[in-house]
């Protein structure tokens, strides 16, 4: 029904608000119906807090509606506990009537699981209304445990000419403010930021949250021979900071040296951090590190400005081996996105 997808729809408006703050646990958003009235309506926040149909759940001033009542969920209802205790129950206890679902939960702990145990107490279940919008929604979650590995986002600016950087390296500014205040705002959205060896040695990037507001991804660099000087401002300590190197492990406040085999590869790095439940990473450079992801082919989401400034010469843009999926202006930048089926 027309009803159903609008109830739908406003349960991924309020997953959405969880950007940035649930991960490692997937966005979601809950509403609760009740005679073509929405009476309860509820998000996860905050990673190791209330679930959404918890939070729904708990705004229904009249818990007595609820065995009358549809709810509608963005994901299938978790049956383990983990942080918190099991939504699937939680539902089962308060006897709602009905259960709308988007999208099946394919993490192995849940997986089917949370429905059986709707089912089971004779709920009715529906699955799979608005499935492919929740999952793009939560297409970290869903790569993380289906592809087990982190959602990888490839992102670069380049000049009209097709360069990142100079022939010395240096590359500030290629954009525009506006531009670079997307950038951190992307950067408040993931889980992790990387580069490499040569784009922390010439550029020296903080690679934190400055023009946006929200929290700092774990920083990564990769400097197999540690050959970075520590006066860089990655090692300062002043953001939790992983080192990928050969020579040796050892902690130092919020810096990490993680020792890898002699000849490392990105597939070794990815499940490195998949192990540490990194849900996402953003690759910001240089070329050889964004090349090294592209011809693995390792990659999910690739987001290319192109300003209309000039090198004339210097180092080459990578190229991406696959169509536009969306152009976007930003003031004299063009943003292009791709992504890798």
């Amino acid at each position: 029904m027309a009803t159903d997808s609008l109830y739908m729809r406003r349960a991924l408006e309020l997953a959405e608000l969880g950007r940035g703050n649930v991960s490692p646990n997937p966005m979601v958003g809950c509403v609760i119906e009740h005679q073509d009235r929405i009476i309860g309506e509820g998000y996860h926040q905050e990673y190791g807090k209330a679930h959404a149909e918890v939070n729904a759940v708990e705004a229904v001033k009249n818990q007595e509606l609820l065995a009358e009542s549809t709810v509608y969920v963005t994901l299938e209802p978790c049956a383990h506990f983990g942080k918190t205790p099991p939504c699937a129950n939680l539902l089962v206890e308060k006897k709602v009537k009905k259960v709308v679902i988007a999208a099946f939960d394919t993490n192995p702990l849940v997986g089917g699981k949370g429905i059986q145990i709707l089912r089971d107490a004779g709920i009715e279940v529906e699955i799979g209304l608005l499935e492919a919008e929740a999952r793009i929604q939560n297409k970290r979650f869903f790569t993380q445990i289906e592809k087990k590995r982190p959602y990888v986002i490839l992102k670069w600016a380049q000049t009209l000419d097709g360069y990142v950087a100079r022939e010395d390296y240096s590359s500030k500014w290629i954009t525009n403010a506006s531009s670079r205040q997307l950038v951190h705002k992307w950067r408040a959205e993931e889980d992790a930021i990387m580069v490499g060896k040569n784009t922390a040695k010439y550029d020296d990037p903080a690679l934190n949250v400055r023009d946006w507001v929200g929290k700092n991804p774990l920083r990564i660099v990769i400097d197999s021979n540690l050959e970075l000087p520590n006066s860089l401002k990655l090692f300062d300590e002043a953001v939790p900071t992983l080192c990928f190197n050969s020579q040796k492990s050892e902690k130092k406040g919020t810096l990490e040296y993680v020792k890898m085999s002699s000849d490392f590869q990105i597939e070794d790095i990815l499940a490195e951090l998949q192990q540490r439940k990194t849900q996402s990473v953003i690759v910001e450079g240089g070329s050889y590190l964004l090349n090294r992801f592209l011809k693995s082919e390792l990659w999910d989401e690739a987001r290319v400005f192109t300003s209309r400034n000039k090198f004339v010469q210097g180092i080459q843009a990578p190229f991406v081996p696959v169509p536009v999926s969306e152009t976007i202006e930003i003031l004299d930048d063009t943003l292009r996105i791709y992504h890798h089926v």
